[in-house]
């Protein structure tokens, strides 16, 4: 949806962005950062950075920053495998995407346990029915497959029961030419697969300053075949970043701002979306932290600076909450609201991701879709026209009068007011009657099963599946583990 606030929320006053940009652009050429692969060295140098090749550390000259920021594009779209599921970016847009690879999952009896494949497929089928859902992303890694090259695995398991925009995630060069080739049996070719891709690529970068090997084998992948990418550092505050919000902004901005440059070199024009997922650390237990008021700052305060450089921002997290309870609520709406308001184009791991990230909830799935289809009409704004100014209704009623028993409320109640699915807005009595006395967990597992029992999308044809099985098969094998499927 998109925002109508006159104004977002806004963590930074504009000379503070200038100081950070300015930090940021000291970073990036005195600093530098360390790109562990050679060919991309290579790349760098041969666009004027000054590269350490021995160190394996580039330098970036600001001249070089302006000229990549120019050609990375504001708006684009993301595709689905159907047309109904293009998504057109822009930096006045919101968006949310499915969650982040957890290894456990919350099941619907209440059991902590590991992740299954049929925990995947049921998780993306729940997802894809999910109304504020718009991004799918494998909400869990099963445990019951051969870790090689799990990510095809993924592919292949969100292309059958969703046929959303996929947020995947790779494991080098090589699986990014692997999707490419199983995209193409949904899409038809290769060529198709590159004009409108149905699915993009996160690049997990590592704090402080540092792009392994592989990601920058995706960055450059992703740029031959056109595939979008997500430039995603994450640090965590006080342990991979400094202490402070600000200082931990400029850390995971200049290490963004570094990939950027080489995939816009490689191919410019190329989608990028500048993307965090960073957040504090508990000094006391040696765990990251995802639901902080620092947190929801400094993801803020960098959607302030990604639109600086004109740029779709993604920020987000999961909850520190085991559980489905009073304390996941109270994270999630500290999160969503915030978020939302200053203006983060995409919300990432923003259905049933808990316990620091390690766990995915069927339950909280659609407690979560709850909270932001509330905070989607927060940001929707107020519309002030002449119809909703609504003289005229004021007119008929009157002084005294009433408003149940026009037709403008009768038309336009369900339009201007939220209408929840899982709150209840009932007195005492009513509540026990209609609910049995079920409290919003429990009426999240009822309506959790009855979405899993209802939804149920059959995007690839038998020959599609049956092709797609076949090449998992190969590219496990290759990477040394035996599919299961």
């Amino acid at each position: 949806m998109r925002s109508h606030l006159a104004s977002p929320l806004q963590f930074l006053t504009q000379s503070q962005i200038e100081s950070l940009h300015q930090a940021i652009l000291e970073v990036l050429w005195d600093i530098g950062v360390r790109v562990e692969w050679r060919p991309a060295l290579e790349i760098y140098a041969g666009a004027g950075c000054r590269v350490d090749f021995e160190q394996q550390i580039v330098h970036i000259p600001e001249q070089i920053l302006e000229q990549a920021l120019k050609t990375a594009p504001s708006s684009f779209s993301l595709y689905g495998t159907t047309p109904e599921d293009e998504i057109h970016v822009t930096l006045e847009d919101l968006y949310t995407i499915a969650g982040s690879s957890a290894l456990n999952v919350l099941d619907l009896e209440g059991k902590h346990r590991r992740a299954t494949l049929q925990d995947l497929a049921d998780f993306t089928r729940l997802i894809d029915a999910l109304g504020t859902a718009n991004i799918m992303h494998a909400m869990v890694v099963p445990q019951d497959i051969p870790q090689a090259g799990f990510d095809r695995i993924l592919f292949s398991t969100i292309l059958k029961n969703s046929t959303k925009h996929y947020y995947s995630q790779g494991l080098g060069g090589a699986s990014v030419r692997d999707q490419v080739e199983i995209a193409s049996v949904v899409q038809g070719s290769t060529k198709a697969v590159m004009e409108r891709p149905c699915f993009s690529m996160v690049v997990c970068l590592v704090s402080p300053l540092v792009h392994p090997a592989e990601r920058v084998q995706e960055v450059l992948e992703c740029a031959r075949f056109g595939i979008p990418l997500w430039l995603e550092a994450t640090n965590m505050m006080g342990a991979t970043a400094p202490i402070t919000v600000a200082g931990a902004l400029v850390e995971h901005s200049a290490n963004v701002l570094a990939s950027l440059v080489l995939a816009q070199l490689a191919h410019p024009g190329l989608p990028c979306i500048f993307s965090v997922a960073s957040g504090g650390f508990n000094m006391r237990a040696g765990t990251y932290v995802s639901a902080s008021p620092e947190m929801v700052q400094l993801h803020c305060a960098t959607a302030q600076m990604a639109h600086f450089y004109h740029l779709p921002f993604h920020g987000g997290g999961g909850l520190d909450a085991c559980l489905p309870d009073a304390q996941a609520g109270f994270e999630r709406t500290l999160q969503a609201v915030p978020m939302t308001l200053a203006g983060v184009n995409f919300f990432c791991m923003a259905f049933g991701m808990m316990n620091q990230l390690l766990t995915s909830s069927f339950e909280q799935a659609v407690i979560d879709n709850e909270i932001f289809t509330a905070v989607y009409r927060l940001a929707e704004g107020i519309q002030v026209t002449p119809e909703t100014i609504s003289l005229d209704q004021i007119r008929k009623a009157g002084p005294g009068g009433q408003f149940l028993n026009q037709v403008y409320t009768l038309h336009n109640y369900r339009r201007e007011q939220w209408q929840p699915e899982l709150t209840t807005r009932l007195e005492w009595e009513q509540f026990q009657r209609t609910t049995g006395g079920k409290d919003m967990r429990q009426r999240a597992n009822v309506l959790a099963r009855k979405l899993l029992v209802e939804h149920h999308p059959h995007p690839l044809t038998p020959t599609q599946e049956a092709e797609i099985d076949k090449m998992v098969r190969a590219f496990q094998a290759r990477s040394g583990g035996l599919s299961n499927l």
